[in-house]
């Protein structure tokens, strides 16, 4: 799934989405935002596996004692990959929407 797809996966379940920096289309890495409810962020992206595979995975969390760490990370991976896309999806079910949209990928 892609970054417009995404986004429409957020609209159908009832959320949205914003791309908050664009990357390379056709090879960009993709960072998934995932905010529930105005909740605090989890970041998602496709890791290697051992078996050569690449699964969605949590790298980061924001934590609520520091907001700003996680969009200063964000920024920093912004400037070390110039190719990567940043994407935010406010979701109503997050646990929903990863389960449908990320772990079917």
């Amino acid at each position: 799934m892609e970054v417009s797809g995404f986004l429409r996966a957020a609209e159908a379940q009832g959320g949205f989405g914003m791309v908050l920096r664009k990357g390379e289309p056709d090879a960009g890495t993709i960072l998934l935002v995932i905010v529930e409810k105005q909740e605090l962020a989890v970041l998602y992206e496709r890791l290697p596996q051992l078996d050569g595979s690449r699964k969605w995975s949590i790298s980061k969390r924001q934590v609520i004692d520091n907001k700003q760490e996680f969009e200063d990370y964000l920024t920093r991976r912004g400037s070390q990959d110039p190719d990567v896309w940043i994407v935010e999806l406010t979701v109503v079910e997050s646990e929903r929407f990863v389960r449908d949209c990320l772990l079917g990928t």
